[in-house]
């Protein structure tokens, strides 16, 4: 059992004849995931590594049973990609397309809700399952699949830290990076709760960053909630006080979302947190 996507998902690729998407097509296939179509309007007919190009999504649902998706439609397009998705039936869109006005977001994903689909992202890396599916841009060569579940704000760390549990020897479950926006489709809390159900999932590993208060949020969900092992890592501990940097999210304001605020409220809810991303890994070998 995995989390959000398994063997049976069938994926389809909006924005399929452009660089980026010819280029993940290839790489999702490689890791196994089914790619069962792909979206260009204007482009029906074409071939994208061996995947059929439909014009609009709702053809390429009726034809092949697509039953997720994923978004590389530059930021003026993305939303109306994501709802053409979702009115076709769609219930998983990975909205990997950055600098989403943060109006377009809360349309998309109060309209997700309404409609009964997830969102993951805007602005985001996707998710994988280890030997079942990839959605998304997340490097095939970190992965091995075990039992630990991992949720990230950030790309780049959730490279890293997944990277570091493999060479561990400590496997991964499901990886989702939830994206850095201050709007987005899927948060910590309902990531967590995926995992909490899932037996396949030993333990949780979460990855947030200075700005907002989701983890603080997660921290009160994980003292109730939850019964795996958490570990975790703030990045931003070093940043000057009131500094805004990284994703659009990472803002800090009267005190509130700084890395020591987060880490206070993790430790409070037995969570045990790093200093550096590496020592993830070393955490969970003294555990096991």
């Amino acid at each position: 059992m995995a989390v959000l996507v398994n063997e049976k998902t069938r994926v389809l690729v909006q924005g399929i004849t452009g660089h980026q998407g010819r280029y993940h097509t290839k790489a999702m296939k490689e890791f196994g995931t089914n790619v069962v179509a792909g979206v260009t309007p204007g482009k029906a007919g074409e071939i994208v590594e061996d995947v059929p190009v439909f014009n609009t999504v709702r053809d390429a649902v009726n034809e092949t049973g697509a039953n997720a998706s994923i978004v590389f439609v530059p930021a003026p397009f993305a939303m109306d990609a994501v709802l053409e998705a979702i009115d076709a039936g769609i219930k998983l869109v990975v909205t990997i397309t950055e600098h989403v006005p943060v109006h377009d977001a809360m349309k998309m994903v109060s309209y997700a809700k309404m409609k009964g689909a997830r969102i993951i992202g805007p602005n985001c890396p996707g998710l994988a399952s280890p030997g079942k599916a990839k959605i998304g841009i997340l490097p095939n060569a970190v992965f091995m699949e075990v039992n630990v579940g991992v949720v990230s704000r950030s790309g780049t760390l959730t490279y890293e830290i997944v990277n570091s549990l493999t060479e561990a020897g400590i496997g991964e479950s499901t990886t989702v990076g939830i994206g850095g926006d201050p709007v987005i489709g899927t948060n910590f809390i309902e990531m967590l709760e995926l995992f909490e159900k899932d037996p396949e999932t030993e333990r949780v590993v979460m990855v947030g960053e200075i700005g907002g208060t989701a983890e603080e949020e997660a921290a009160e969900y994980i003292k109730g909630n939850v019964s795996k092992p958490v570990y975790a890592y703030i990045a931003g501990r070093t940043a000057p006080p009131g500094k805004r940097m990284g994703h659009a999210g990472a803002v800090v304001t009267r005190g509130r979302g700084t890395a020591e605020s987060k880490i206070k409220a993790l430790e409070s809810a037995g969570v045990k947190v790093a200093k550096i991303p590496t020592e993830i890994a070393e955490l969970i070998k003294k555990d096991l």
